[in-house]
């Protein structure tokens, strides 16, 4: 894993910061409890500006690898146990379990391939209904439990990128690291979520009754460059994966 910023790569420089001091929390380099080298310290170590550096370090606070205390600085932390799915988190559902140190996780590739848009992706994603996108559904297990059925929509571009993702595919690969080594590295998105009677694609897949009330999340997802890359549409069974909602002052 490099440790120094590499300025020629897609992925940004907070994020490449935040990997490098994950893994040094993680392998003990910064014990928990330690205090983290300081914002001047990190702009001058790694010449990235004060900017990024806190980005980076607001993100260790958010995922629990850090813990700022006042007038003393920023500590390094270990991520407390969670059953849930933060909702405003960056990450994918694998990785967020992953994470926090769920490993019972599989995913069953449902099918995959260029499809018409139905019309509500089609205005998601900005494109005209006569214009293939890449379709991608998965359901997702946690410990043998179904969690989630999830579909996944990327224009032409992006879709020939997936398409040619062979772990992904099969369900053994990150999608989330495969649009980040491509150069689509999430930066916002915009998240709906509804409570609704599953329909029938839906109830199959989660195996439930066709009346039973899911929690489906509408997802658009921007990169660093401001592209719109993914929509998805993900019906959540929440007494498997309870979802979590973060709450900090504004700062």
């Amino acid at each position: 894993m490099s440790q120094v910023i590499e300025r020629t790569s897609p992925v940004p420089y907070y994020e490449q910061l935040y990997v490098i001091l994950k893994d040094r929390i993680v392998r003990g380099e910064f014990p928990v409890d330690e205090r983290l080298p300081s914002e001047l310290e990190l702009c001058r170590d790694f010449g990235l500006s004060r900017a990024t550096v806190r980005q980076t370090l607001s993100k260790l606070e958010s995922d629990g690898y850090a813990r700022r205390v006042a007038r003393r600085g920023v500590f390094a932390s270990t991520p407390e146990e969670t059953s849930g799915w933060t909702l405003q988190d960056t990450e994918g559902f694998l990785e967020y379990q992953l994470r926090h140190g769920r490993t019972g996780v599989r995913t069953e590739v449902v099918d995959a391939g260029f499809v018409a848009p139905p019309p509500h992706v089609a205005e998601a994603l900005r494109v005209s209904e006569e214009t293939n996108v890449f379709a991608l559904k998965r359901v997702r297990y946690l410990d043998d439990e179904i969690a989630l059925f999830s579909t996944n929509w990327f224009p032409h571009q992006v879709g020939d990128v997936v398409a040619g993702a062979s772990d992904v595919l099969d369900g053994s690969g990150s999608l989330n690291s495969t649009l980040r080594h491509a150069g689509h590295t999430l930066t916002s998105a915009q998240r709906v979520i509804h409570a609704l009677s599953a329909p029938e694609e839906v109830a199959k897949n989660l195996e439930v009754a066709g009346d039973r009330a899911v929690l489906r999340i509408r997802s658009r997802s921007w990169d660093q460059n401001d592209v719109l890359f993914d929509y998805y549409e993900t019906w959540v069974l929440t007494d498997v994966i309870p979802l979590e909602v973060k709450v900090a002052a504004a700062t």
